[in-house]
């Protein structure tokens, strides 16, 4: 079956348009590439990120009122309830060691005879 964008959810144009864009993640910095901090005093603008809004928290764990972790609901395929975006975000490849050869060693003394 070809998936498209209604098969996997709102549109980009419905999103921009009426649900509102979410900022880049983008961290803005100063002249000497250090990082610059939000101004408190302005609410409707973080001066932490270079377009000024702040991005969605879509790979956070989702939390109960309690503030322990939500667990996934089962009965819902296309939702990951445990995460606030409903995705679970991909895991980073593992980096697999060199097997070690096992058994005596090269050189040692106790060779058979």
């Amino acid at each position: 079956m070809k998936r498209n964008y209604w098969y996997t959810g709102l549109s980009g144009w419905f999103r921009k348009t009426f649900v509102g864009s979410t900022g880049s993640g983008v961290r803005a910095k100063d002249s000497r590439g250090r990082f610059i901090a939000d101004d408190k005093s302005t609410a409707d603008v973080n001066e932490a990120y270079e377009d000024g809004k702040t991005p969605a928290d879509r790979n956070k764990r989702a939390r109960t009122k309690k503030g322990k972790y939500k667990a996934d609901d089962k009965s819902t395929k296309r939702r990951n309830e445990a995460y606030k975006g409903g995705k679970k975000p991909q895991s980073k490849a593992r980096k697999t060691a060199a097997k070690r050869g096992r058994g005596r060693p090269k050189g040692s003394k106790n060779k058979k005879k």
